[in-house]
């Protein structure tokens, strides 16, 4: 219930809100990043009073399309590079912009992780515990969401290795886990009240960010997290819509807003919402509390964004043929 009334007034800030200035920012994030933000905004703007923070969430590649079509956000905090990608070729960020701040502009990280209800009734410990006949699975459109895109492309990674590249079958195991999602939300949050509040489904995928902050919510006598063996390192990219700053004149405070998440302050509030620190003090501090895992990346397992983008998520790609008119 906390998170449904975030965001509304999320919703209710940016339709109140005051005509654009220099100190007044909009920051186009992902679905599940609202308690994050609220917390990452508040500890901003106490460093810098009069300025103004405002968020808009959902699935990223809504969020995309969006300023695409003239959503005014200064910056955006993203969980897919594709998506920041789509807005270069727009026009509206820098080609070069993963070198306008350090670890590729990402200054956290996360993994498709899964969560399951007290005493975890199904026994699912791995991703094959997924394509069971008696596993109802939920997570969001890999159409509409960059956190369910990075569920795929981890299903797929561990299919490729326990098949040894056999593309037949990794389609196939792909195709069963479709099969066993009984409804496709367009973002993580409304996955999340599918499986919490409507209590839908044997296992929710989604970052481990989500599934501690979850736990955390409504207690760990009534959900546990499973961490996979293996799954797909998860970057949070962020960027400065650099057309939109440009016209609001926020520019300098949009890279002051973005360089406060490379901060030990900023990765202390990361951490402690679940997500792993860049920095290596804050990393260490908190090492306790991130189960170990085998990370894949998607430059070792599939060449990186842009063939990921031309092989799967290009009209008629490899998740169309998977997806199909779900």
């Amino acid at each position: 219930m906390k998170r449904f009334l975030l965001s509304v007034a999320t919703g209710l800030v940016l339709a109140s809100s005051p005509a654009w200035s220099a100190d007044k920012l909009l920051n186009a994030s992902y679905d599940v990043g609202r308690e994050l933000f609220a917390q990452v905004n508040k500890a901003f703007v106490a460093g810098h009073p009069g300025v103004t923070v405002d968020q808009s969430h959902a699935g990223t590649s809504a969020q995309a399309r969006a300023i695409a079509e003239g959503l005014g956000a200064d910056v955006v905090t993203f969980n897919q590079v594709t998506d920041i990608d789509f807005l270069v070729k727009k026009g509206l960020v820098s080609a070069d912009w993963q070198k306008d701040f350090p670890d590729n502009a990402s200054p956290f990280y996360s993994l498709p992780s899964f969560l399951v209800r007290a005493g975890n009734p199904k026994r699912i410990k791995d991703w094959n515990d997924l394509v069971r006949d008696d596993v109802q699975v939920i997570f969001p459109n890999p159409k509409t969401s960059g956190n369910a895109r990075y569920t795929y492309l981890a299903a797929t990674a561990y299919a490729k290795e326990a098949f040894k590249g056999d593309d037949a079958k990794v389609k196939e195991f792909v195709t069963k886990l479709f099969n066993n999602v009984p409804i496709f939300d367009t973002g993580g949050r409304a996955a999340t009240t599918t499986f919490v509040q409507r209590e839908i489904g044997d296992v929710l995928i989604t970052f481990e960010s989500e599934t501690r902050g979850i736990r955390k919510e409504y207690g760990n006598d009534k959900f546990e997290q499973v961490t996979p063996t293996v799954s797909l390192l998860a970057e949070f990219p962020v960027a400065i819509v650099d057309k939109v700053a440009d016209e609001h004149g926020s520019r300098d405070l949009a890279k002051t807003y973005l360089d406060f998440l490379y901060t030990p302050e900023g990765q202390t509030i990361a951490a402690e919402n679940g997500l792993r620190a860049r920095n290596a003090e804050v990393a260490a501090k908190y090492k306790a509390d991130f189960p170990d895992v085998r990370l894949l990346t998607v430059e070792d397992v599939f060449g990186g964004w842009d063939k990921v983008q031309k092989e799967h998520f290009a009209a008629g790609g490899l998740l169309d043929q998977t997806y199909g008119s779900r």
